[in-house]
C-alpha cells in the first residue's frame, strides 16, 4: 500500500473569538432595549404612564422619558454593531458615545434616585429590569470589552453632549406649558425652577465628566474589536 501524503494539521480556530463576543454583547443590549420599550409601548396602549388623558399624550409622555430615549439610541446603535462590530463613521462615533453615556446615566440615576418610587406590575418589573439594569450593564460592559475603539476625540465629546442638553431644555419648556415632568427631581412645579434646574445641571455635569473619563480610559485600552 503506497504511503499516504502528509497533510499538515492546522490549529482549530476558536469558536468564541473577539468578533463573536462583540456580536453577542451588542446583541444583548439591542434585545434588552427592544424588549423593554415594547413592554412600555404595550402599557401605553392599554393605559399609559401616569394619568395621561389621551392616547397621544400617553405616547408623547412615554417618549419624553430619558430612559426610553436612551434605550432607543443604544438599542439602534448596538443593533448595527451586532451585524458589524467595527462599524465606524464621524456621525456614528458621536451616536455611539452618546448612547453609552446616556444609557449609563439612565442606570445610575435610576438606581440612586428613582428606584422604588412606584409599584409595578410583573410586566412593568420586567421592562424596568431590561431598561434600567440589563441594557446599561451590558452596554457599558460591551464598550469596555469590545469597543469599538479608538473612537473618542474632543470633537466627538462636544457633539455627544448636545442630545442630553437638548432633552433637558425640551423637558423644562414642555413642563412649563403642561405642568408634567417625567422625573420628580426635575419637577419645577413641585420643587421650584431653580432647584429643578440645579438637579438637572448636576446630572449634566455627571454626563460631561463621564464623557471625559471615557476618553481618558479609551487611551489606556487596546483597540477593539481585535480580529
Amino acid at each position: 500500500m503506497p504511503p499516504q501524503p502528509y497533510i499538515a494539521k492546522t490549529a482549530p480556530q476558536a469558536a468564541w473569538g473577539p468578533i463573536a463576543l462583540a456580536r453577542f454583547l451588542h446583541g444583548v443590549v439591542a434585545l434588552a432595549a427592544a424588549g423593554g420599550i415594547g413592554l412600555e409601548l404595550s402599557a401605553a396602549i392599554s393605559g399609559g404612564p401616569g394619568t395621561a388623558p389621551t392616547h397621544l399624550e400617553r405616547f408623547v409622555r412615554l417618549f419624553s422619558y430619558f430612559t426610553i430615549d436612551s434605550n432607543l439610541l443604544v438599542g439602534g446603535v448596538c443593533a448595527l454593531l451586532a451585524f458589524r462590530p467595527a462599524h465606524d463613521g464621524r456621525l456614528f462615533r458621536v451616536l455611539r458615545l452618546t448612547a453609552v453615556l446616556c444609557i449609563a446615566v439612565t442606570g445610575i440615576v435610576f438606581h440612586t434616585l428613582l428606584t422604588g418610587l412606584r409599584e409595578l406590575t410583573p410586566s412593568g418589573q420586567l421592562a424596568n429590569f431590561l431598561l434600567h439594569t440589563a441594557a446599561p450593564v451590558f452596554a457599558v460592559l460591551g464598550w469596555f470589552l469590545v469597543g469599538p475603539r479608538p473612537r473618542t476625540g474632543r470633537g466627538t465629546i462636544a457633539w455627544a453632549v448636545l442630545l442630553p442638553l437638548a432633552w433637558i431644555v425640551y423637558t423644562f419648556v414642555r413642563g412649563a406649558f403642561t405642568g408634567w415632568y417625567p422625573y420628580p427631581f426635575m419637577d419645577a412645579g413641585a420643587l421650584g425652577l431653580a432647584r429643578a434646574a440645579l438637579n438637572a445641571a448636576l446630572v449634566a455635569a455627571v454626563f460631561i465628566v463621564m464623557a471625559i473619563g471615557l476618553r481618558l480610559l479609551e487611551k489606556q485600552l487596546p483597540a477593539a474589536p481585535a480580529g
